[in-house]
């Protein structure tokens, strides 16, 4: 079994990679709007995204991850750089 201190470890060291793997790219945070019918459901999110942090990036990567959830996208709220 791990030792506390070996897990603290561990997890960062998992941190410190994963941020070194995603570093090359810019990532974004995209707040948006998007629906899903039968029954109605209503999000309200903030998520990451890779690539230019413009409107038209973040509509295009959001509108193609919630396709393959049945969501709509309705409408981006804002992009920024994380």
């Amino acid at each position: 079994m791990f030792r506390p201190r070996t897990r603290l470890v561990a997890a960062m060291t998992g941190l410190i990679l994963a941020s070194l793997a995603t570093g090359a790219q810019a990532a974004c945070l995209v707040e948006f709007k998007a629906k899903k019918d039968n029954p109605l459901q209503l999000f309200h999110e903030v998520v990451r995204i890779e690539g230019p942090c413009t409107q038209a990036n973040a509509r295009a990567q959001l509108q193609e991850r919630l396709a393959r959830q049945g969501i709509t996208l309705l409408k981006v709220m804002s992009v920024r750089d994380e």
